[in-house]
């Protein structure tokens, strides 16, 4: 049988640095969804959209993600997180269809666009399952 080092077995492991990722991959992500993905679009996209437009419609589809940015910046409560990574992956799943979408037009700089949003929710994702295995068990 393996024997197990004795302050491996009472020392949790420290959230600290987890969380400090998570909330600023959480800041970037906001950022590069509500600015730069409009901004690209417009830059990109042969029909125009409006910039203005583009962001207030980006706002209003990150109004979920807005109002559970404090959970994120706490980073404590383990069921709230739970909450926010199930709501990050519709998130994702959006980012992954509207890549799809564009690759399948060949409209291959937008489609980038929306691979590095994709990509930014993956890391959102992956160091909130990280934060979770690491704050308090949920049930007792």
């Amino acid at each position: 049988m393996r024997q197990q080092d004795p302050q491996s077995l009472s020392a949790p492991k420290p959230i600290y640095p987890i969380h400090r990722r998570l909330t600023i991959v959480w800041w970037v992500w906001l950022g590069f969804r509500l600015l730069a993905v409009p901004l690209l679009t417009h830059w990109l996209a042969t029909a125009k959209p409006a910039m203005v437009g583009g962001i207030a419609w980006q706002a209003l589809w990150l109004i979920p993600a807005l109002l559970s940015t404090p959970y994120i910046v706490k980073g404590k409560s383990p069921y709230a997180l739970l909450l926010l990574s199930m709501l990050t992956f519709v998130y994702l799943g959006g980012s992954g269809m509207v890549a799809l979408k564009y690759g399948y037009q060949t409209h291959w700089g937008l489609m980038a666009v929306w691979l590095v949003d994709f990509v930014l929710l993956g890391w959102v994702n992956y160091w909130l399952f990280i934060l979770l295995k690491r704050l308090p068990k949920m049930n007792g």
